[in-house]
């Protein structure tokens, strides 16, 4: 585990979440960054995930781009709609951008997370 937008899954590989910005925790904490991370961690720790590529393949970092699914749960969205993650476009690869964007208005508008009023 990394942080709130990136795993390390078997093999040593790293995994970058497509379609969200989560707030850092290295080299600095960011307001929400360790419950973005726990968050993170609750959701996929342990299990088995299921990756879904868009277009790209691995960013410039050399980490896997990938959508996180642990059963019918994509996490991206998840952590979204917690409110403990921004909905961020990396074109090209924005197959559920949409959602995404949809899952940010609603915490947006719960007051979840980072949009606690």
């Amino acid at each position: 585990m990394i942080d709130g937008d990136t795993i390390t899954i078997e093999g040593s590989y790293r995994v970058r979440y497509i379609g969200i910005d989560a707030p850092e925790i290295h080299p600095g904490v960011e307001a929400f960054g360790i419950e973005a991370w726990q968050a993170n961690r609750k959701l996929v720790e342990g299990k088995e995930v299921r990756l879904e590529r868009d277009v790209s393949e691995k960013d410039k970092y050399g980490r896997l781009l990938r959508y996180v699914w642990v059963d019918d749960i994509l996490v991206e969205a998840e952590l979204v709609r917690q409110g403990l993650a921004r909905a961020k476009a990396y074109p090209p690869d924005t197959k559920y951008q949409d959602h995404l964007e949809q899952m940010e208005a609603e915490a947006r508008e719960a007051g979840r997370g980072m949009w606690a009023k």
